[in-house]
């Protein structure tokens, strides 16, 4: 626990720590969308296993923007990379209960990266203790769980089609549920509203701080 001082942002790491750092984040995407496929397997619906998604190979889940692109310009921007995979298919039509089913489903992505972000502080204070230990894995650790905690705490903020609008969805009335969904064309702009307008700093930076401090980890941001 404490404040971090090496610096704000994975610009002021050093490039072998920065390039385990986007590897990191890469395979977290993924994992986040495998979650998504799985649990919807499980609940019934194979449309992610049909289409080949249920996999850590991780070309089927390369999209141009979200996985290459905007890594890039949050790195250039704001110091440290951010992205995603292609979203994982889902027919809520194939589960038992479809609005039930959507939300487990939606709880699946950012319940992986939580669990991603406890193991990595969790190998963070077994190196400290066996005293294999240096700057340069501090680094990497606490960037690796700084990074899937806000894959996390992003996609909970209920904006469709981020995971937290599938959950909100599941506990509103089918007709506020019906209008709700129909926000997610323009889910792209409010997101990026909801970042203009100081949401990064306003919600997730305090749930970053909160998280890293549960954790007994180092505050970064």
């Amino acid at each position: 626990m404490g404040v971090w001082p090496y610096g704000r942002g994975c610009a002021a790491v050093e490039p072998v720590q920065l390039a385990f750092v986007l590897v990191v984040l890469f395979f977290s995407v993924i994992l986040h969308e495998c979650a998504h496929g799985w649990v919807a397997y499980l609940m019934g619906d194979p449309t992610a296993k049909d289409q080949g998604r249920l996999t850590l190979n991780p070309i089927p889940h390369i999209d141009p923007f979200m996985t290459i692109i905007l890594p890039i310009l949050t790195f250039l921007f704001w110091g440290f990379p951010f992205g995603g995979a292609k979203p994982v298919p889902v027919n809520p039509f194939n589960f038992r209960e479809p609005r039930k089913g959507m939300m487990v489903v939606g709880a699946a992505g950012p319940a992986t990266n939580l669990g991603l972000s406890a193991s990595f502080a969790l190998f963070y204070h077994l190196a400290r203790q066996t005293g294999f230990f240096n700057e340069a894995i501090a680094v990497a650790l606490v960037w690796a769980v700084v990074l899937n905690a806000l894959l996390a705490f992003f996609n909970l903020v209920p904006i469709p089609p981020l995971d937290g609008s599938r959950i909100v969805a599941g506990v509103l009335p089918r007709e506020a549920a019906a209008a709700y969904d129909r926000l997610a064309p323009f889910g792209l702009f409010i997101v990026v509203g909801f970042l203009m307008l100081g949401g990064f700093g306003l919600l997730l930076v305090p749930a970053l701080k909160g998280w890293s401090k549960l954790l007994g980890m180092p505050v970064v941001l």
